[in-house]
This record gives C-alpha cells, structure tokens and sequence, in this order.
C-alpha cells in the first residue's frame, strides 16, 4: 500500500509538459523547448577544468558531512563580496543541489503539524518538501498587479502558534520579479519564524541587485546553488545557509541521508565561485537581451506582463484573455505547435489564466517559438 504522505504528492507538471515534448521529439518533431527552466549553456571551462584536475589528484572521497571547509569558506566570501554579510563555514551545508538542501532545512525546524507560509502562486515543488518533513501548508494568495509579492497583513492572517516559518523566493519562479529591500525588511519583521529564503537564481539580475535575507536578519535559512547562475544543472551542487545553532542538528542530518556531496564537485564549486565570473557576466548580457526581446513579443501578441521580470529567466505571461484553462492549453500548444511553455496552473490556483516562458534558450529558437505561438492564437484565438 502507498504511503497517504507520498499519495499526496503533487505533480510537476512542467516535467509532464516537457515529457511530452520529448515524445514528439522521438517521432521526429522539432519542438521548440520555452517550458524548461535550465540555462541552455555549457558549464564554464573554467569549471570542468577545476573538476578534471580534481578527479587526476584523486579527490573522490567523501569529505565532512557539511561540506568542504575550502567551498564553505568560499562561499562565506561570496556572501560577504555580495551582500556585506559575515557568516561563518559551520553555517552551511553542502549538498547534491538545492532541493535535498531544502528538504534538510524542513527537517530540522517542523515537527509534524508545523506550518509553513507558502505565496499562491509560487515554485511547485515547495509544498512537497513541507510535506514530507510533516509540516503543514498555509497558503497567502498574492496578486499579479504587485508581482505577486506578501501583503504582510495577508501574512498576519495566516499566522498561528505553530507557524514555523515563512518561504519567500527573489528573484522569482515563476514571475522573474525581484523582492525590493523594503519587502525583505518587512519579511525579516516576522522575528518569531524563520525566513526560508530561496536565493538560487541570485546573479541573474538585470536590474539593480538582488539583496539576500541575510542583510536584514540572522533567522533565516538560505537555499542557494550553482545549477542556476553557472549553467551547472547536472553537477548537482546546493548548499543551505543557516542560524549556526542548527550546526550540529544539520550535520546529522546530512550524515544519515546523504553522507556528503561529491568531492570533484565541490572542488568545481570553488572554481565557479572565484574563476567564473567573466563567463556569467557574459550569460547574464546574452539573458537580459532575450528577456527584452521576449517581453516586447508577448505584449505585441496580447499578453499582459503585469511587473516585468528583472531576474532569472522567465517571464510569467497573463493569458486570461485567450483561455481558461492553462494545463489544457498548454498541452494543446505543444502538440499543435510544437512549443513547450508552463501552464500557470502548476505554480498554484493563482496562477491559473498565465503562461510561463523561460528564455534559457537561443534568441534564435525564442524567435522562432513565439512566431509559431503567434500563429496559434491567431489560428485559435
């Protein structure tokens, strides 16, 4: 018998659109891939170079459960260049990406029944960490003319004795829009739970700067990676960033599930964060002149971009006036042309009526995927 916990699980359902894509592809298909949230770039060279020296000096054992001292203390320094904030190595984890670095984090705060503030609409995947470390979703609903971001006195409504925390995410899966200091600081006044703040796509910002959590209080955990910002998806490297009195509690954790995260690429992650920074530089220009010509297309065709992204690599796209239902047709636009995009439906009810578009791919095949969508809502619509 399957477990209730596992049986309620939800969907991914960008996976599901771009399983479907890939079907299309086997049977000789040219799908034009807008769905999938993956920089379309090789790893730096810079990187693979510090991963193959790594393997040649026979770096393949396991290292401390937390981590390479090396990496954290790099990352101590990225976080202090970036931000202006000290922490300390015994405050981060190293792991295999971000996710299981999530996962850990709601292990060590919730105890069953615990709840966590999740925004409707939001990450998919947020809801089923939460879930299987026993806690509890309560979700606030936000809106498109703010970007989607808190109302802190929606927030206040939702507070309960066991609300142990609250999730916020900048810059943002879906919408690409990037918390202003003003709205972190009025999360960090929410001292009685902890900020789990999602900081992956930090660096992919076109505007202004990205401000970590960390700049406005010290009870938060931060999840961050290299998959994003360095086109490192498949090396799956992540690290939490935590109050130091969650040491000991973090280390046993990841003792038990995970022993430690690869040695060579840890040894790559130094690299990323010291040697690479020309090369995202360059990815960051190449990004921000797809996001620009991405946005004039879709508000050409009719959509409505309530808050233009200025971070990650997606535009979430209101399409209220074309459809109803974004999971059929969303199913619908990749069969009859081809071109995978997000039905808005998987990021929570509030996202229904939007279609999300990533521009991790080639100017060439964004051009050419939304004229083949252009086509479709003239045909259909």
């Amino acid at each position: 018998m399957i477990a209730k916990r596992a049986e309620a699980f939800t969907s991914f359902i960008v996976m599901d659109v771009m399983a479907k894509a890939e079907e299309l592809q086997r049977k000789g298909e040219h799908v034009i891939h807008l769905e999938v949230g993956e920089p379309d770039f090789s790893t730096p060279q810079v990187i693979t170079q510090a991963a193959t020296d790594a393997l040649a000096d026979d770096k393949t054992h396991y290292t401390h459960a937390l981590g390479l001292l090396e990496l954290r203390q790099a990352i101590c320094n990225f976080y202090f260049q970036e931000y202006g904030v000290n922490i300390v190595p015994e405050q981060i984890l190293v792991s295999t990406g971000t996710s299981p670095a999530l996962l850990f984090a709601m292990l060590a705060i919730l105890d069953s029944g615990d709840e966590v503030i999740i925004a409707n609409p939001r990450y998919p995947c947020y809801q089923n960490f939460i879930r299987a470390a026993g806690g509890k979703v309560k979700e606030v609903k936000t809106y498109p003319e703010e970007g989607f971001q808190y109302r802190p006195k929606d927030i206040k409504k939702k507070l309960s004795p066991r609300t142990r925390a609250i999730m916020i995410n900048s810059p943002s899966n879906p919408t690409g829009v990037v918390m202003s200091k003003d709205q972190l600081r009025s999360m960090a006044e929410f001292d009685k739970q902890y900020i789990i703040s999602d900081e992956i796509y930090h660096g992919l910002v076109y505007q202004d700067r990205a401000h970590s959590i960390l700049e406005f209080t010290d009870k938060a955990f931060v999840i961050n990676g290299f998959s994003k910002l360095f086109a490192m998806t498949g090396w799956r490297l992540g690290y939490c960033i935590f109050p130091r009195e969650f040491s000991k509690v973090m280390q046993r954790i990841h003792q038990n599930f995970m022993i430690s995260a690869s040695a060579f690429v840890q040894w790559a992650g130094i690299a990323a964060l010291t040697k690479a920074q020309a090369d995202v530089a360059k990815m960051v220009s190449i990004y921000n002149e797809r996001r620009r010509y991405m946005l004039t297309r879709l508000k050409d065709m009719g959509f409505v971009i309530h808050v233009e992204p200025t971070g990650a690599f997606y535009v979430f796209a209101d399409a209220r006036r074309f459809f109803t239902d974004s999971y059929k047709e969303a199913f619908r636009i990749v069969e009859e042309v081809k071109v995978g995009v997000t039905p808005g439906i998987d990021f929570g009810s509030g996202g229904e009526g939007f279609l999300r578009f990533s521009y991790a791919n080639s100017l060439e095949n964004i051009k050419e995927g939304l004229n083949r969508l252009e086509r479709y809502i003239g045909k259909y619509r």
